[in-house]
């Protein structure tokens, strides 16, 4: 698409003023907390009484507090209020939103140029689900928070299926749901060992399974010389995606070693709290929840099952970033503030707040001694997330690859085909 003269215009002015805030900012970064910064306006999906709890934990060191004016918008209605607020010419200075929101409000931030953060800079420093933020005319969004799926196991049922450790591969499974399965006298599942094979009763089951594509080295979606497309059905990635949606589909299969699930059994997050699930994949910010409903299950955390053997050790992760909005007229107030919302020593105190791990490489590094945020630490150093068109209608199509798959509707190849073409057609109706 052929540049305009506004375009070039608009953005060579978002270049002068962030680069002036660049240098405002550098002048006083060892003493951020004297200079008073211009309110800013955010709107986001993430939690309200935590992110002002952070604003004003920051501020109680600060001598110039800031003010960020925060409207908590739920994701069914973001996009429409967005989308709205916009064509009335208002609208806030920033947004913050999942990774895989972001993709189709692309056209409604403005990049933060690599001149200015170079792409070498933002690798070192950020976790690698952060490059999802990486496009070809610069940075879409500053990481601010991930919150990884990992394992939760019951120590009772292992325990007394006589497993002495948790699976850590996926080979590891076969010899464990044969100890781990109840059924009744007609053969039903009564328990479960794990949760895998459906959308219809799983909890989570579009990060599981994305999680499967990442280890089978598919990412799903990727940038392109045409722009964003899906790469399920590309000719590098297919067979990966290919062996990744049967392996998924094994669990359900009756006639598999994997077998250990079915529609008949109740949604797999109620089944581990009612302690008849014994591997539950569920977000590390699910662990407060699942200690509040069943305050007597005796449960632990692990990362997310891989490969055997393998040298691509993946999770899905639901990060949360910044991105400056590109009708604001507050780009340099914008840019300062969110740099200083996302120092390290203020991202330290969010992991006290959230119980959720830090997006920043050195703060991994930096280790802790929680037996629980260890397994969250390494779990943020291995996510990933995906540039998604639509997580509703994303969920949908996988949904229904996996039932045409099971049903015996389609193979596993038309499965993957058809996918990634309904996909690509989400992607290109936002663009």
């Amino acid at each position: 698409m052929k540049t305009s003269k506004f375009q070039i215009i608009f953005i060579s002015i978002f270049v002068v003023f962030i680069v002036i805030g660049v240098v405002l900012f550098a002048t006083y970064k060892g003493n951020t907390n004297q200079v008073q910064l211009p309110p800013i306006v955010v709107w986001g999906t993430f939690p309200e009484d935590i992110f002002n709890g952070y604003i004003q934990q920051i501020n109680n060191t600060r001598n110039a507090p800031l003010t960020v004016n925060y409207v908590k918008k739920t994701e069914s209605n973001f996009d429409k209020d967005f989308i709205e607020t916009l064509a009335r010419g208002e609208g806030p200075d920033v947004i913050l939103i999942p990774q895989d929101m972001i993709l189709r409000h692309s056209d409604k931030v403005v990049p933060i140029p690599y001149s200015l953060l170079p792409e070498r800079n933002f690798r070192d420093t950020y976790i690698e689900q952060g490059e999802s933020y990486l496009t070809p005319g610069g940075i879409s969004g500053l990481p601010f928070i991930v919150d990884p799926i990992v394992m939760y196991w019951n120590r009772d049922l292992y325990t007394n299926a006589g497993i002495a450790s948790y699976p850590k591969t996926w080979e590891d499974f076969p010899n464990l749901i044969n100890k781990l399965n109840v059924k009744d006298v007609n053969s039903n599942i009564r328990r479960s060992a794990i949760a895998m094979g459906d959308f219809t009763n799983i909890t989570n089951a579009r990060e599981i399974l994305s999680s499967l594509f990442f280890q089978a080295g598919n990412p799903i979606t990727k940038y392109t010389n045409n722009g964003v497309q899906s790469t399920l059905n590309l000719a590098e990635g297919q067979t990966g995606a290919t062996q990744a949606l049967l392996f998924f589909v094994q669990f359900v299969n009756p006639q598999s070693k994997y077998y250990s699930w079915n529609r008949s059994l109740s949604q797999s997050r109620t089944m581990f709290l009612s302690g008849n699930l014994a591997s539950y994949f569920g977000f590390a910010s699910e662990l407060k929840d699942i200690r509040n409903k069943n305050p007597n299950l005796n449960f632990d955390i692990a990362p997310f099952p891989q490969i055997k053997d393998t040298k691509n050790r993946v999770t899905y992760g639901r990060m949360y970033g910044f991105s400056i909005v590109r009708s604001t007229k507050n780009q340099v107030g914008s840019f300062n503030t969110i740099s200083e919302l996302i120092q390290p020593n203020n991202l330290n105190n969010l992991v006290s707040m959230t119980y959720l791990p830090p997006v920043r490489r050195d703060l991994i590094g930096a280790g802790t001694n929680d037996p629980y945020l260890s397994i969250f630490y390494d779990s943020a150093l291995i996510s990933k997330g995906w540039l998604d068109p639509s997580r509703n209608e994303t969920t949908k199509i996988l949904s229904n690859m996996v039932d045409g798959v099971t049903s015996g509707k389609v193979n596993s190849f038309e499965g993957i085909r058809e996918a990634s073409d309904s996909i690509d057609l989400l992607i290109r109706q936002i663009k």
